[in-house]
């Protein structure tokens, strides 16, 4: 009886760790593959004349993120907004601070959205974990391009004088007087209905994608 348990044991030993190199492998792969597509998705970017000024640019790049955060968990998620931005570097003409800030918000937007799907993995979680995301990044982005991105960029491109960066909102709304009016009025719901649009699209092909994140197909 004791050397029949002590097989059982074992096999079911056996059997739980290949399935744990299994999934630690598609964990990888996976997430190897959302963020080459991030990565892509970053150089398809697009400018949304009389909205936004045309330095803020919309991309999609989130999306795999976020599905990611969805499929393999909030880890794989945040590891994908990190490695799509690391790739970035290599063709950065920020000296890195854009790649930051992408990064800072990219995390804001799939790290609560996978942490409360995670919980309950439903439909309704879904959407109320990816708008918890969206609302998050929104609200991220105000410090941080208040205090990281704008002031780097003056340097970078203004010679320390914010006042062009102004002048360029200003063409948009002549009311806006200073920096943070910008970014409050601008970039925070820019920022949002950036998140929201990934969330929709999100929606519509996970179903479809998720035997295949899964290994079911």
């Amino acid at each position: 009886m004791t050397d029949t348990t002590n097989k059982t044991n074992s096999n079911y030993q056996n059997v739980w760790t290949a399935h744990k190199s299994i999934s630690n492998a598609r964990f990888l792969a996976v997430t190897a593959m959302l963020s080459a597509l991030a990565f892509v998705l970053m150089y398809l970017d697009f400018a949304i004349p009389f909205l936004i000024p045309g330095f803020v640019k919309m991309d999609f790049s989130e999306l795999p993120a976020l599905i990611a955060a969805f499929s393999m968990g909030p880890v794989s998620g945040v590891m994908v907004c990190l490695i799509k931005n690391l790739l970035h570097l290599f063709v950065t003409s920020t000296g890195g601070i854009g790649e930051l800030c992408n990064f800072l918000l990219g995390a804001a937007f799939v790290l609560p959205a996978g942490l409360i799907y995670q919980h309950k993995k439903t439909k309704k979680t879904a959407i109320g974990g990816a708008l918890v995301g969206a609302i998050s990044m929104a609200i991220i982005s105000f410090p941080v391009n208040l205090f990281i991105t704008y002031p780097v960029y003056e340097q970078l491109y203004f010679g320390g004088s914010v006042e062009p960066i102004i002048g360029m909102y200003r063409e948009i709304l002549p009311a806006v007087q200073n920096l943070w009016q910008c970014l409050l009025i601008f970039n925070a719901p820019f920022t949002f209905v950036k998140g929201l649009l990934s969330v929709i699209i999100t929606l519509f092909i996970y179903k479809p994608l998720s035997p295949v994140l899964h290994g079911r197909q």
